[in-house]
């Protein structure tokens, strides 16, 4: 069985599947893409048993055949390939032969009939969201996802979805990311799904800047979204999120406006003398002014000074300083707004003129 296939046509779609495929795998085909031509149309397939992608790829062959191929080998040949060469694929059994040019390769292959699949989904909820703004819900708000905690429903990002809204939520239990967008989803009921770690990541690779649309499938236990010639397949984390709305204080009563790039730029330099373990940083406001200070376990100190927007009683409260720059590098304002009660209790951190996206970070005893 033979096709031909231009350099182009399967990089592409190679480097989208290709996240699919981990280094180290516990079944040795779960190394290998999954190509296969039915009726003339190509498609490469990638999974690791949580996730699956399948990308279609123009050919100039239509014989029917399958095969799986070593993904990153592939991939590295096809990277080292001249721009514009035609790649000829000579499939027998257990080999495959590229040949390109004078360049010549044989790759082992592994039977496609032992190629595993996510399961079949009945899919229960449908709706479509314009590309660039489910990136953009994403990158707001996956900073804040749990790396391997044991509490396992907080590795991943809450979808909340309703007839006129989606949501994204994120928490680590020291912070929070809320962002929301108003969309006529088309969904009759509202529904929470947990999108895994490695999943969010994927898509916010995956998904376009453009205006495309990405068509949301949803089942009992997946997330299937669908843009242009790429399907992409998540389980769900079967778990209960936390209930994020009691974590968000309503009382914060001291408000605090500055500039975002200013306030951003001098808990960078502060941060150099903070403790490297803690990352603790201390704010001292009064009436027009901040303070923010560090130090560490060997002495040293550093201190800057702010002209702010306040005109609130006196106060000190310690952060992260980590956290609060990770907030400070989504928002896109030109101004924040900061929103406080106590040295004791969480602050809420927002776009001083929209506040569809908001981020609560927890105080540090100092």
């Amino acid at each position: 069985m033979k096709t031909t296939i231009k350099r182009e046509d399967l990089l592409s779609p190679l480097q989208q599947v290709i996240g699919a495929v981990e280094r180290r795998q516990t079944l040795p085909i779960l190394g290998n893409i999954l190509l296969k031509s039915t009726g003339g149309d190509l498609t490469l397939s990638a999974t690791d048993l949580e996730i699956e992608m399948i990308a279609s790829v123009d050919s100039d062959g239509n014989e029917d055949f399958q095969t799986t191929i070593p993904a990153r080998k592939l991939l590295d040949i096809c990277k080292a390939l001249a721009d514009g060469s035609q790649i000829n694929f000579n499939i027998d059994e257990n080999r495959v032969s590229l040949t390109s040019a004078r360049s010549r390769f044989t790759l082992s292959t592994l039977p496609a009939r032992d190629f595993p699949s996510l399961d079949e989904i009945e899919v229960q909820q449908t709706f479509e969201i314009p590309q660039k703004l489910f990136k953009g819900l994403i990158e707001k708000t996956s900073f804040a996802m749990a790396q391997q905690d044991v509490r396992y429903y907080l590795n991943g990002i809450l979808m909340e979805i309703s007839p006129s809204s989606i949501k994204l939520v994120a928490t680590d239990g020291h912070r929070l990311a809320l962002s929301e967008l108003a969309l006529e989803s088309g969904v009759n009921e509202d529904r929470q799904i947990i999108i895994p770690r490695k999943a969010v990541l994927e898509l916010s690779r995956l998904l376009d800047s453009g205006d495309g649309l990405a068509r949301c499938e949803m089942s009992q236990n997946h997330l299937r979204v669908e843009t242009g010639s790429l399907i992409f397949t998540t389980k769900l984390i079967d778990g209960k999120f936390p209930e994020y709305q009691r974590v968000i204080p309503v009382d914060g009563n001291k408000v605090m406006q500055v500039e975002r790039e200013t306030l951003k730029h001098s808990m960078s330099r502060i941060a150099i003398l903070s403790n490297e373990k803690y990352r603790g940083i201390r704010l001292t406001l009064s009436a027009g002014n901040l303070s923010i200070q560090a130090n560490n376990p060997d002495q040293e100190e550093a201190e800057e000074e702010l002209q702010v927007d306040y005109d609130e009683t006196d106060m000190e409260i310690g952060f992260n300083v980590t956290y609060l720059i990770d907030v400070l590098n989504v928002l896109g304002s030109e101004k924040v707004q900061i929103k406080l009660k106590d040295s004791n209790s969480s602050a809420i951190i927002s776009d001083s003129a929209d506040e569809s996206s908001l981020y609560v970070v927890m105080p540090m005893r100092l």
